[in-house]
């Protein structure tokens, strides 16, 4: 390890032990003051290059609150906070400890089997078995209705936010009667990279609705006029699925690995009917609509991260190339050459470390290595350039968003030390 590797690694473990509250970690102070679910399972990679048993508390502490149903929510209150809105009298879950009605993208299945071929801890990794399954188990029931083998999200705050693909189904949800509100947000990092007001509206008309429904999971996805299928989303699934069924093979647990490996090849099959080969990547579908959304985000290069075919995974790179002639650092979280791109806008253009680590380890495990490591060398070079920040622009590498952020921390010691 060069001196500028061995630098980014000791300022990476500070960044992480900054935010770190014990059992659970922010992803950086004030702008995020609880535990969000990704986030988590991403700092728990990153915590177990210098501490596992930390790394498996990370983890534990957030399925801790894993609703009965078997959904693992997407943030959980630990603390009171009253500046932070939406705060837990806005969700009103009625959890013992609250948490948030909606869930999130489903890292973790991948990160406790990552965990448990670093460690070997058969304790830890057998009670965390049974909860991812528990937990994919909810998605397939709860957000695949019909059984096509592919679930959506019925909020963009489980996924990306304001990303471009929400725009067209984002139009159907209300505004109106929603509660006065100030935004967090705002006052720690630049309007003009932050969803708008609009937008925001619309994200609180869910939760108000959801919440009128008692938070019965099982209602929510017929009643929300937001219903997507993502391909990342659905791609994160698949590959957790198939990394819970391994761990289970190897705990000898064959039944709850022939269920992952079965919900892995329904969901593949399924996904390739969201390839476009005009954009050369998967693109989201409105369930509402039927439709494909023509949009293309980071979420249909995320795929490769799931085993899909070769040439799709050609394509990929392929596109991913094409998008280096337009920016400097890849990978932006939207086609630069689609006239809505953002440079700097949440979700709408930023490069994001978690997705790079995501795409570049799909591209490795497909054969494409060059452009697997021209991803971590732009990564770690956004690192020495503009520090730990939630997200860069992808011209220029300017660090947007909060600073000293925990997944991106991660991230760099992922890349730095990915035998560990």
């Amino acid at each position: 390890m060069n001196a500028h590797d061995h630098d980014a690694r000791l300022r990476a473990i500070e960044v992480l032990r900054e935010n770190d509250r014990g059992s659970y970690t922010v992803p950086t102070k004030g702008l995020y003051p609880f535990q969000w679910n990704w986030d988590s399972c991403f700092t728990a990679l990153g915590q177990s290059h210098y501490d596992l048993d930390r790394a498996w508390t990370e983890i534990e502490t957030l399925f801790a609150h894993q609703w009965p149903d078997g959904m693992v929510p997407h943030m959980v209150f630990h603390e009171p906070a009253p500046a932070y809105f939406p705060g837990p009298e806005v969700w009103s879950t009625g959890r013992p400890i609250p948490t948030s009605g909606i869930t999130q993208l489903p890292i973790a299945g991948f990160a406790v089997n990552q965990l448990w071929r670093r460690s070997g801890d058969e304790a830890h990794a057998r009670v965390l078995l049974a909860r991812a399954d528990a937990w994919h188990d909810w998605f397939y029931r709860t957000r695949d209705p019909q059984g096509e083998g592919l679930v959506a999200i019925i909020h963009p705050w489980e996924s990306r936010d304001n990303s471009i693909d929400w725009d067209e189904a984002f139009e159907r949800v209300p505004t109106e009667g929603v509660m006065p509100y100030e935004r967090n947000d705002l006052k720690h990092a630049d309007p003009s990279t932050r969803p708008t007001k609009a937008q925001y509206d619309r994200y609180l008309w869910l939760v108000q609705h959801f919440r009128g429904l008692g938070w019965d999971t099982s209602r929510l996805h017929d009643a929300s006029p937001f219903q997507i299928v993502d391909p990342g989303f659905n791609a994160i699934l698949i590959r957790s699925c198939l990394e819970v069924a391994d761990l289970a093979e190897a705990l000898g647990e064959a039944e709850i690995a022939g269920r992952n490996r079965n919900r892995a090849e329904r969901g593949l099959a399924a996904l390739d009917g969201l390839w476009s080969a005009e954009h050369g990547q998967y693109l989201c579908r409105d369930r509402v609509s039927g439709r494909l959304v023509d949009s293309p985000s980071i979420s249909g290069l995320i795929p490769v991260f799931a085993p899909i075919p070769a040439g799709r995974a050609r394509a990929i790179a392929a596109t991913l190339e094409a998008m280096a002639e337009h920016v400097r650092y890849l990978v932006p979280s939207h086609s630069p050459t689609d006239p809505r791109f953002d440079l700097k806008r949440y979700w709408r253009g930023p490069v994001w470390l978690v997705c790079n680590y995501m795409i570049a380890d799909g591209l490795k495990r497909a054969g494409q290595v060059n452009l697997s490591d021209r991803i971590v060398a732009d990564s770690l070079e956004l690192i020495q350039q503009s520090g730990f920040a939630e997200y860069y622009d992808p011209r220029d590498g300017a660090p947007l968003g909060g600073a000293r952020f925990s997944w991106t921390a991660a991230m760099v010691l992922e890349f730095l030390e990915p035998q560990s």
